[in-house]
């Protein structure tokens, strides 16, 4: 009755945490739509909408914290508690910077681009399904799964330089456009910073499922 008790808790968690990642995933979607866009009123909706997001954090780490305080679970079960500690964590950041390129957009909403915004948006949609490889792998227990989606990473990282050096010789040879570009480039880091987040909870699957700690992203 205990044993399926903590494992009808599990399932719970399980599911709230793939609420919040669903969330996570359409803030970023939206965050880079209405930069593009050019959508004030959706960025303003990223924006509140991270309340939103801080605080499903604070329900699925109260959660944790009562299943290991009253259930005294075993070594493979509190590996699954903590791991979902440690992706509560790294998905609340990702809404940050999703927030983070909304308020970029309000920034921007008045000024023509001063390039087609093509790679970002591609650079957005990889690490958008990142987060969601993610989550799946940690549902799955799949290690597998999670070597998959981290491989990924590699192709952010790619587009991130080529938008680093597209927009830096930009701003060289147009320095009007300095103020945008640095924009932009924060923007573009805050891509890449949500498909780092992404790998470290590939990385927290891994350890979930293997007991060991493997750093994947070097």
């Amino acid at each position: 009755m205990v044993r399926q008790y903590f494992s009808d808790q599990l399932v719970e968690l399980e599911q709230e945490l793939l609420r919040m990642g669903a969330l996570v995933e359409d803030q970023l979607r939206a965050a880079v739509r209405s930069l593009t866009e050019k959508n004030s009123a959706l960025a303003r909706e990223v924006i509140s909408e991270d309340d939103r997001v801080d605080q499903m954090e604070m329900d699925i780490e109260r959660r944790c914290l009562t299943l290991l305080a009253l259930q005294q679970p075993l070594a493979g079960d509190l590996r699954i508690v903590s791991t979902a500690l440690k992706i509560i964590t790294d998905l609340e950041r990702m809404a940050d910077h999703a927030t983070d390129i909304a308020k970029v957009t309000l920034r921007l909403a008045n000024e023509a681009f001063v390039k087609p915004l093509i790679d970002i948006p591609e650079m957005a949609r990889l690490a958008s399904s990142m987060v969601r490889l993610a989550l799946n792998a940690y549902v799955h227990r799949s290690i597998e799964e999670a070597a998959t989606m981290i491989r990924l990473d590699d192709d952010v990282d790619h587009l991130y330089s080529a938008i680093f050096r597209d927009l830096i010789e930009l701003m060289r040879d147009r320095p009007e456009a300095v103020g945008q570009g640095t924009h932009l480039l924060f923007v573009a880091n805050y891509i890449e910073r949500v498909a780092d987040h992404a790998t470290n909870i590939g990385e927290w699957v891994i350890f979930m499922v293997t007991g060991e700690r493997r750093e994947m992203n070097d």
